[in-house]
């Protein structure tokens, strides 16, 4: 591992390398209230004990920004810190991590509408990464993919790269909770006779999140059963599942998954 090659302690990593940790480190995905500017604050302080190294200075922005901007559906502030990070990655010869932030700031263009445009970034930067030959950051990657390929209506090729991130994920233990979310959302996009299965993926997710104490994928998988809920007359049982983990979080209530399952509450005490 990467972290033993080049001698930093394990603490040094917490929050710094992709992966690392994965859910239990991750301010973003296990949805502890912090700010953007708190994390990335907190993130340059961490950097200043490897002054000399650029590998941590370089990931502060896509462990700290991506993932967090990500995790809560902030697609503009991920394109500018991708943009920043590509410029980063190309005055210091960062080559793979210049293919991480092509994947994610592909994401936020096709979040942005820029659909196309913003999955034709995220397979270049994912050819980029499979060449290293890097495993672990893949299943992440493939959620991007397949997230924008909803938005196209290009299921199948969605379903594909959750496969594959699925099958990774198998041996890692990573993303899992997204992975099972999107792809109910790719699932119920396809027909009636899906609905079943679609369902059985959203409540993985929530068990998965749970398991993990990963708090804002359990809030996006709550979200997609509670609307799949909804549409099934069980509108008491979607609001009261919402209720409980909104009221988990004190703050970031200006994000968009936040304010997202605000709207969905309101709709459902009406």
């Amino acid at each position: 591992m990467i972290v033993n090659a080049i001698g930093w302690p394990p603490s040094a990593m917490v929050g710094v390398m992709p992966g690392y940790g994965a859910c239990r480190t991750r301010p973003g995905f296990c949805g502890i209230s912090a700010t953007p500017t708190r994390l990335l604050s907190g993130a340059k302080k961490r950097s200043r004990w490897h002054k000399g190294c650029p590998f941590p200075l370089a990931w502060l922005e896509p462990s700290f920004g991506f993932a967090w901007f990500i995790t809560c559906g902030e697609a503009r502030a991920a394109q500018e810190t991708g943009e920043g990070l590509i410029a980063l990655s190309a005055e210091r010869g960062l080559t793979e991590f210049s293919a991480y932030a092509t994947m994610l700031r592909g994401w936020a263009m096709a979040e942005q509408g820029r659909n196309e445009e913003g999955i034709a970034q995220i397979q270049e930067g994912l050819a980029a990464v499979r060449a290293t030959g890097t495993e672990l950051v893949l299943p992440f990657d493939l959620c991007l993919l397949a997230e924008a390929c909803r938005e196209t209506g290009r299921l199948e090729d969605g379903l594909s790269a959750l496969a594959e991130a699925l099958s990774i994920a198998d041996r890692t233990g990573v993303f899992e909770a997204e992975m099972y979310r999107l792809k109910g959302e790719l699932l119920l996009r396809q027909d009636h006779s899906t609905v079943a299965e679609a369902q059985i993926c959203f409540e993985r997710a929530v068990e998965i999140a749970r398991n993990q104490s990963a708090k804002s994928p359990e809030l996006r998988a709550t979200m997609s059963l509670a609307r799949l809920l909804e549409k099934q007359g069980k509108r008491d049982e979607a609001r009261t599942m919402l209720v409980e983990i909104y009221g988990w979080f004190t703050e970031g209530f200006d994000t968009a998954d936040l304010r997202e399952a605000k709207a969905l509450l309101d709709e459902l005490s009406r």
